[in-house]
C-alpha cells in the first residue's frame, strides 16, 4: 500500500502522495474548486422576515431539483419547528463542539432535496462553551467541510444578533443574503451589519461575498416602506434583489403548520415570490460547472414582472457597498 504523509492546514488537513510522485506532479492538479454555495441569511434585527427567508428560499431552491441544506443555527429554533421537526436529541450544537459530524445531523422534510439540521436549546450554550476553544469563529466551517460539497446550496438560518454564532456563520459562508424590512429601523440597523460584514470580510473570511438585499414586508401603499425600498436601491443598486417579498397573510399562517409556503400554499404571492427570489438567485450565481448534477437555471420558469426579475451578472468578488447615511431623513408622509 503506498505511503501517505499527512500535512496539516487549519482548519482542514489534506492528505499527499508519497513516494514515486514529484512536487510538480503533486501541485499540477489542485483539488477542484468547490461547486457548493454557502449562504449565510443575516439580520441582527428581529422581526425582519429572516427565518421566514431562509425557510422559504431554502424550500424554493429545492424545489428546482437542487440539493439543499438548511442549517438552522439560531437557539430558539424557529426554522426547525417550520418543518415540524422539533423536539429534537441532536442538534447543531452536537456538530459545532465536535461530537457529532454534521451529516448525521441532517434531518429529511417533505421536499425531497432538502435536508435541515435541527436547532435547540442547547445552542444557547453554544456562545459560553466556544469562548475558550481554539479558533472559536471557525467552528461551523469545520463542521461543514465534510458534508457541503454533497449540496448545491446551504443555508445558515442565524440568530437575530452579531455574537459568536452569527460570526461562525459568516466565517464558514461564501455569501450573505440581507432580509431587509422596509422600514426606517431596520435601515438603520443595516450600517452595523455592513460594517460587521465588511471587517470579517478584511480580517476573517476574504472570500465573503454580498449575495444580495432582500426586501421584505413590502406593503406597496405605505409611503414609508416606498421610500425606504427607494433609499436602499439608490445605494446599494444591483447588491438589491429585484424580486421583494410583501406583506402575506398565508406567509405568517405557514409556521404554525409545520410546512414552508410552497407546501402550505404554493398559489399564494408569498409562495410566489419566494420561488421568483430563488429563480433570480439561481441565475445570478450559477454557471454550468457550478451544479451537483441539478437541472440549469434556464429551466426554471421566469420570475413574475409584477415580482422582480432574474438575470444580474455575478457580482462574487465585488466590494461590499458601505452603509447609507442614517441621519435625520425625510421618510415623513401619509400612508396612501
Amino acid at each position: 500500500m503506498e505511503a501517505r504523509c499527512r500535512i496539516l492546514w487549519y482548519p482542514f488537513g489534506t492528505e499527499f502522495p508519497t513516494g514515486k510522485h514529484s512536487r510538480a506532479e503533486l501541485t499540477a492538479n489542485p483539488p477542484p474548486e468547490k461547486r457548493s454555495r454557502v449562504l449565510a441569511v443575516v439580520n441582527q434585527k428581529g422581526g425582519v422576515g429572516k427565518t421566514t427567508t431562509a425557510v422559504n428560499l431554502a424550500a424554493s431552491i429545492a424545489a428546482s431539483e437542487r440539493s439543499t441544506l438548511l442549517v438552522d443555527l439560531d437557539p430558539q429554533a424557529n426554522a426547525t419547528s417550520a418543518f415540524d421537526l422539533a423536539p429534537v436529541e441532536q442538534q447543531v450544537y452536537d456538530a459545532l463542539i465536535g461530537d457529532t459530524p454534521m451529516r448525521d445531523l441532517a434531518r429529511p422534510t417533505e421536499l425531497p432535496h432538502l435536508r435541515v439540521v435541527p436547532s435547540g436549546r442547547d445552542l444557547y450554550g453554544a456562545e459560553v462553551e466556544l469562548v475558550s476553544a481554539l479558533n472559536r469563529e471557525r467552528q461551523l466551517e469545520r463542521a461543514l467541510a465534510d458534508i457541503r460539497e454533497e449540496y448545491d446550496y446551504v443555508l445558515i438560518d442565524c440568530p437575530p444578533s452579531l455574537g459568536l454564532l452569527t460570526l461562525n456563520a459568516l466565517s464558514a459562508a461564501d455569501g450573505v443574503i440581507i432580509p431587509l424590512q422596509c422600514e426606517y429601523y431596520a435601515l438603520e440597523g443595516l450600517a452595523g451589519l455592513m460594517e460587521t460584514v465588511e471587517l470579517i470580510r478584511r480580517e476573517i473570511n476574504p472570500k465573503l461575498a454580498l449575495d444580495g438585499i432582500v426586501l421584505t414586508m413590502v406593503d406597496d401603499r405605505n409611503n414609508l416602506s416606498r421610500q425606504v425600498s427607494d433609499e436602499v436601491r439608490r445605494h446599494f443598486g444591483d447588491a438589491v434583489m429585484d424580486t421583494v417579498i410583501p406583506r402575506n397573510v398565508r406567509l405568517s399562517e405557514a409556521p404554525s403548520h409545520g410546512k414552508p409556503i410552497l407546501l402550505y400554499d404554493a398559489q399564494s404571492k408569498g409562495a410566489r415570490s419566494y420561488l421568483s427570489l430563488a429563480a433570480e438567485l439561481i441565475a445570478r450565481r450559477e454557471t454550468p460547472n457550478d451544479r451537483v448534477g441539478s437541472t440549469p437555471a434556464e429551466d426554471l420558469p421566469a420570475p413574475s414582472p409584477a415580482i422582480g426579475s432574474a438575470g444580474e451578472p455575478d457580482r462574487s468578488f465585488a466590494p461590499i457597498p458601505s452603509p447609507p447615511a442614517t441621519g435625520p431623513q425625510s421618510f415623513g408622509g401619509d400612508d396612501e
